[in-house]
């Protein structure tokens, strides 16, 4: 049995590592972090072997959902290949693929419009235009920082993250409104939605605000979420177009698969066309 010393340095390099590949600021943090899980996880001497991976392996499969969990494993089987510990590779977790969506984490669009509401009698224009152009668009969050004053005059947002490149499309309506916002609060050039120092708003700047809207939407707060937007995208072009390669461009999807679970149908939805079968006499 390998055992091998684990040190707070390799981390760092690892994280260094993952921004020379260009991987996104969120993703890089993510995974350092299950690294770190990791390290806190081992015993005093942090020497790392196959069976403390596996205990750590049920350990998280215990506290997190099985997707998070996967997370987990893929960004450490990374760092072990980082660190050429090729017998340390573990398994992730087999999740059968789920036909239909939780409804108590699908947005609707009354409550989207519930929201929307709440921000603007908060008096809060910055949330109530980003959450329009999150959900208008299927921008990723990630990628918001692209929306500038300058794209809201050419209606196009040409997006540069992970080293792929996509155009966005801004609707004529959003990119008037917007203008309109920029000129109210004295943007002119650059992101739209920035803070007070003229930053980008960054991802944790975004859920804390909209997490003080839910209970004066009335919307649960596990649905309020930033990616939830894209996912309200996702379901109300579905209905409308039926064109699900159309859709897996627009959100920048890779593979048609991915788009698959973004349309996916509510259980309430699943069960009514079981019940329509009309097989229990």
């Amino acid at each position: 049995m390998n055992a091998y010393a684990m040190t707070s340095e390799q981390i760092a390099a690892y994280g260094e590592t993952l921004r020379l590949e260009e991987r996104c600021e969120a993703t890089i943090q993510k995974y350092v972090g299950a690294v770190m899980a990791l390290f806190r996880f081992l015993p005093p001497e942090k020497a790392v072997t196959r069976e403390l991976l596996l205990a750590w392996k049920a350990e998280i499969s215990a506290r997190f959902s099985a997707s998070g969990a996967n997370v987990m494993i893929s960004a450490v089987n990374r760092f072990c290949a980082f660190m050429l510990w090729s017998d340390l590779h573990i398994k992730q977790i087999k999740v059968q693929r789920r036909i239909f969506r939780d409804c108590d984490r699908e947005l609707t669009k009354a409550e989207y419009t519930r929201l929307l509401n709440a921000a603007r009698a908060k008096g809060n224009p910055r949330l109530y235009w980003l959450m329009q152009t999150l959900a208008s668009t299927g921008i990723r969050v990630s990628e918001l920082r692209f929306v500038s004053v300058e794209s809201l005059h050419s209606g196009r947002a040409v997006v540069d993250c992970k080293g792929k490149r996509r155009v966005i499309m801004i609707p004529q309506k959003l990119r008037e409104k917007l203008l309109a916002y920029c000129a109210e609060t004295g943007v002119k050039s650059g992101s739209v939605f920035v803070t007070r120092n003229g930053k980008p708003l960054n991802r944790s700047n975004i859920w804390r605000e909209l997490q003080g809207l839910c209970a004066a939407a009335h919307v649960d707060a596990r649905k309020v979420f930033p990616h939830n937007f894209r996912h309200l995208f996702a379901v109300t072009f579905y209905r409308m177009e039926k064109d699900i390669a159309k859709l897996a461009d627009l959100l920048g999807h890779a593979s048609i698969n991915t788009t698959r679970i973004y349309i996916m149908e509510s259980g309430a939805e699943h069960e009514r066309r079981m019940e329509k079968l009309g097989l229990v006499v």
